[in-house]
């Protein structure tokens, strides 16, 4: 298997369309409904979006990855209930330029890092699946932070206190889980 290639290309092959329609809008449902299972974490309950962003990013590779994740921000943006805390009163752009929002384009920076290290080979060894990991964790908190700043008026240390504090206990989870099933799956497809 060459290094270049990624595990969805590894597993269903690269060149037909119609199977990379069908990997988007299944990624879009995935991420859809990973971001409304909340698992009990302390301090704060987890939701399992950034876990599926994380997986998908990985597994879908740059192109494929960002597609997904741009196709998800515009379902998203149109109005449907595909994240983690909309719902209600507050969907859509309202919802997207909220808090939420940085974080959002943190997601998009993540799947295209993870997409790259995928096709260089790094999601097939736990270690570097994992650098791999911290790095496109710290491109989601980088812009979240920095639109919190920016929208409440917070200085760093108060950014930290609530937009990333309480949630790295959820994410050390994420990121051992996801820099775990990516090398195994490599490993199950190359037996």
């Amino acid at each position: 298997m060459t290094p270049n290639l990624t595990l969805t290309s590894a597993l269903w092959g690269s060149n037909s369309t119609l199977r990379h329609a069908v990997l988007v809008v299944a990624g879009i449902a995935i991420l859809a409904v990973s971001a409304k299972i909340s698992v009990p974490m302390w301090p704060v309950p987890i939701t399992m979006g950034t876990f599926a962003v994380l997986a998908l990013g990985a597994a879908y590779g740059p192109r494929l990855g960002l597609a997904t994740i741009l196709g998800y921000m515009l379902v998203g943006a149109l109005g449907f209930n595909v994240f983690a805390g909309s719902g209600g009163d507050v969907n859509g752009l309202a919802y997207m330029m909220a808090g939420t929002g940085g974080y959002l384009v943190g997601f998009v920076l993540a799947t295209i890092a993870l997409g790259y290290g995928a096709t260089r080979g790094w999601d097939r060894s736990v270690v570097k699946m994992a650098g791999l990991l911290l790095l496109a964790n710290a491109l989601i908190y980088v812009p979240g932070l920095a639109w919190l700043m920016h929208l409440y008026g917070m200085d760093l240390f108060a950014a930290v206190n609530a937009g990333m504090l309480p949630y790295l206990v959820g994410d050390a989870v994420k990121l051992a889980l996801v820099a775990l099933l990516l090398p195994t799956a490599w490993k199950m497809l190359k037996k």
